[in-house]
């Protein structure tokens, strides 16, 4: 049992093959391709579409306006944080905007969008609205948790403003930072991938879910939904090793 309350690689690694044995069986259940593929059904079928050009442009496209919306929520999120934080008010007027869009479903906004806003761009905009409030409400809640005494020993001893923030607030907003990115990643993905479903933007892995429900293809309906899933654990990964090092770099400054 480990300290830090992560799981070790083998636990994982056992986890999985637990999860795909459960699949396998509930495809030896079902005996119905139509309903339940299997495991290896799957597998094979995203082996044959990874060998096609429109393959990988339609990973590339959905990658990177998903990715889009995510990166100007975290900058927009992490700046109205910021500005609340130093006027209660700002937060004061944000918060029904922020409350309307944790409560609203996204199908809701993903339908309103549609008459405002081009397919192409409905992913992008839909990962920025869902990613916004987790961002906005984690950063400020810390750097509100941000020890009062240390700001005001600051504040005695003259301390500068951009020491303040690599020595007092940076290590107080790490945690808060990327357990709230973590969040935000598979919620961008689910909303930008359900976005694209519904907008049906040409040459994305929404259009290409869409085809395979249309079609009844249960075999590309899982081999996208692997790769949904897969790119979204290695976004995930990716976000935090970046904040990880983007905070190791100042802090070294």
């Amino acid at each position: 049992m480990t300290t830090t309350g992560k799981l070790p690689s083998w636990a994982k690694a056992l986890s999985i093959l637990l999860a795909l044995g459960v699949w396998q069986l509930a495809a030896w259940m079902v005996q119905s391709h139509l309903l339940l593929v299997s495991p290896w059904t799957a597998l094979v079928r995203l082996a044959t579409l990874s060998g096609q050009g429109a393959f990988w442009l339609a990973v590339s496209h959905s990658l990177g306006r998903i990715l889009l919306g995510f990166a100007l929520a975290l900058v927009t999120g992490i700046v109205l944080a910021v500005v609340s934080a130093r006027w209660h008010l700002v937060d004061t007027l944000l918060w029904p905007y922020m409350a309307a869009i944790k409560a609203t479903p996204v199908a809701s906004f993903i339908i309103l969008c549609l008459i405002w806003l081009d397919s192409r761009s409905l992913s992008v905009f839909i990962s920025f609205l869902m990613v916004l409030p987790i961002i906005y409400t984690s950063v400020l809640q810390g750097i509100r948790a941000t020890d009062i005494q240390l700001l005001e020993m600051a504040t005695v001893f003259k301390v500068s403003r951009w020491r303040r923030l690599v020595y007092i607030y940076l290590p107080q907003l790490r945690p808060f930072l990327v357990a709230s990115c973590t969040v935000a990643t598979g919620l961008a993905w689910k909303a930008g991938i359900a976005a694209e479903v519904i907008g049906i933007p040409s040459g994305t892995i929404g259009e290409r879910l869409y085809q395979a429900k249309v079609y009844l293809d249960t075999g590309d309906l899982f081999a996208w939904t692997i790769v949904v899933v897969g790119l979204s654990i290695l976004v995930d990964k990716a976000i935090v090793q970046g904040l990880d090092r983007l905070f190791a770099f100042v802090e070294s400054r």
